[in-house]
């Protein structure tokens, strides 16, 4: 799959451009932020705020110790399939406080990339979760953290329980190449779910 520059798309043509709507979520300090910077071909949306004493007091810092900001609201990139195809991407901020900005930046959402982190996997329950409810399809994209633990994709699925149907994709999140690969096998995951859906009559 081929990511193209839009440089070339003027604002009298949006109109003839097919955007799809892609939510990144997990759990805090997941590595959302550095995820959509990563992958975006313009300068993304960033709503960071730098983490303050009082509110170590309610964020769990465990694994994370170094870093230092944290999304408030949402982040936002964009990528371009092809002169007529756009992904929107939005990262959803991780804190449980900031939860209720998810319902929002959902709709009209067709997928979504939920990262997880070895470490904490209990930190994924709550955004596997949200999409399930919603009926959502979502891939599962591991973010190898250096000194993390590996495991294959049926230990993810365990851990997570979630089914077989669920693709989980090994990834760095600070590598452009990594991070296009959870794009293209969440693109393959959602041409799937949508035959289905047709086969089905849903």
């Amino acid at each position: 799959m081929a990511f193209e520059k839009s440089d070339e798309l003027g604002i009298s043509e949006l109109h003839d451009v097919e955007v799809i709507k892609l939510l990144v979520a997990g759990g805090f300090g997941v590595g959302k932020t550095t995820f959509v910077s990563t992958i975006s071909e313009i300068t993304p949306l960033r709503t960071e705020e730098r983490l303050s004493d009082i509110g170590s007091t309610v964020d769990d810092l465990t694994g994370v110790e170094g870093k230092k900001t944290t999304t408030v609201a949402l982040d936002f990139g964009r990528i371009t399939l092809s002169p007529r195809v756009v992904l929107y991407l939005f990262g959803t901020p991780g804190q449980n406080r900031f939860w209720f900005l998810w319902r929002e930046l959902s709709v009209g959402a067709l997928g979504a990339v939920v990262l997880a982190d070895t470490r904490r996997m209990q930190d994924s329950f709550a955004a596997v979760d949200f999409f399930e409810s919603r009926d959502i399809p979502f891939i599962v994209a591991v973010n190898c953290f250096d000194g993390a633990e590996i495991y294959d994709e049926d230990e993810v699925r365990a851990a997570l329980n979630i089914g077989s149907y669920v693709p989980v994709q090994l990834c760095d999140v600070r590598n452009r190449d990594s991070a296009k690969l959870v794009l293209v096998r969440l693109i393959e995951h959602l041409m799937v779910q949508t035959t289905r859906g047709i086969t089905s009559g849903w």
